[in-house]
């Protein structure tokens, strides 16, 4: 087990280095904090598999990844279904707020729900497979909107349109754009009764690997006389929700 720690310490390290220049074995041993012999047998290792290799020679070599991790890489991909990996996190998510979560990829400039997790209360709302999510007045739509640039924002309502749904729904591009970068300072969005009276709605965009947004959680409930701070508490559910969901598809907070 401390062999294989080792070699992922090394690989992570590897990951960390500046593109196109590699480390010597003196720089990996001392940012693994191993001896220059151990550092020098793991790399040997991993070169070995493909993992690692190498340029240069004598005390001009260098190390960087192997393209093997490539392969393994899309491999992995390949076996990831967004909606199972989502699944458990959304029921863990319906657990700690007691609300119904849903699951949306974006499609054809909307949210389309692809599963959905109930609350089983008696009170249900007409939350099914396949709804299309109107983008600027649910939370669905606008945490897949925060994933873009105000002008692609602008393009996209341009083709949508933003109908009125209630008296709280945003018409205005302008304040839709002022909205949306509160939206990607707080990680996530509220729907505070803009797509139906009496019903508020939170989201919260995932990404993967590649930091690209590739689809949004959420958590619905009756909005009766829950005070603001009961929805910032939601609201901090569904982003960690979110970001469980991202991590489990290999995104990290420091991939930008």
């Amino acid at each position: 087990m401390h062999s294989v720690a080792r070699a992922a310490e090394v690989l992570e390290t590897l990951a960390a280095a500046q593109p196109g220049r590699g480390m010597s074995v003196t720089e990996l041993a001392a940012a693994c904090q191993l001896s220059k012999s151990a550092a020098f047998s793991t790399l040997y290792t991993l070169c070995q598999f493909g993992l690692v290799a190498d340029d240069g020679d004598g005390m001009s070599r260098r190390y960087r990844l192997g393209m093997s991790l490539a392969r393994l890489g899309w491999r992995a991909q390949s076996q990831v279904s967004l909606r199972d990996v989502a699944r458990p996190v959304l029921t863990g998510l319906t657990e700690r707020t007691g609300l119904s979560s849903r699951l949306a990829v974006g499609e054809s400039d909307h949210a389309v729900v692809v599963d959905q997790i109930s609350n089983g209360q008696r009170i249900q709302f007409d939350l099914r497979m396949g709804v299309r999510e109107l983008p600027h007045c649910t939370g669905l739509g606008k945490a897949l909107l925060a994933e873009m640039t105000d002008a692609q924002v602008a393009e996209l309502i341009g083709r949508v349109g933003m109908p009125r749904r209630t008296g709280k729904t945003i018409v205005e591009l302008d304040r839709l754009l002022a909205h949306l970068a509160d939206v990607r300072q707080l990680g996530y969005a509220v729907d505070d009764e803009e797509d139906a009276e009496g019903i508020f709605c939170i989201g919260s965009a995932v990404h993967d690997h590649e930091g690209r947004c590739v689809g949004a959680v959420s958590v619905t409930g009756m909005k009766l006389d829950i005070p603001a701070w009961r929805l910032q508490e939601f609201g901090h559910a569904v982003r960690d929700a979110a970001r469980h969901i991202s991590t489990d598809l290999g995104h990290r907070d420091d991939d930008g």
